[in-house]
């Protein structure tokens, strides 16, 4: 589950020129954990509106979906200045 400012794009690992974060508004990609149902991530975004600086952004979450034992990332990265 990631936490994405509304208004703002998130962008995937499904482009290799794609990031997790917005440089431009300063915000960054929050992973709150891996949950076993959707359900459970749910609940989860609950606890986490009212935790400090989400709590300014409620509606900012949002839930993805992932095969469990399957490679994400299986290519290097580059880090540009």
């Amino acid at each position: 589950m990631a936490r994405t400012p509304p208004g703002r794009r998130r962008r995937s690992d499904s482009d290799p020129d794609d990031f997790w974060s917005d440089e431009q508004a300063g915000d960054d990609v929050k992973h709150l954990g891996a949950y076993s149902s959707r359900e459970a991530a749910q609940k989860r975004i609950e606890r986490a509106r009212s935790l400090p600086g989400f709590t300014d952004e409620p509606n900012c979450f949002s839930i993805e979906e992932a095969v469990i034992d399957e490679d994400q990332w299986t290519e290097g990265y580059v880090t540009e200045p």
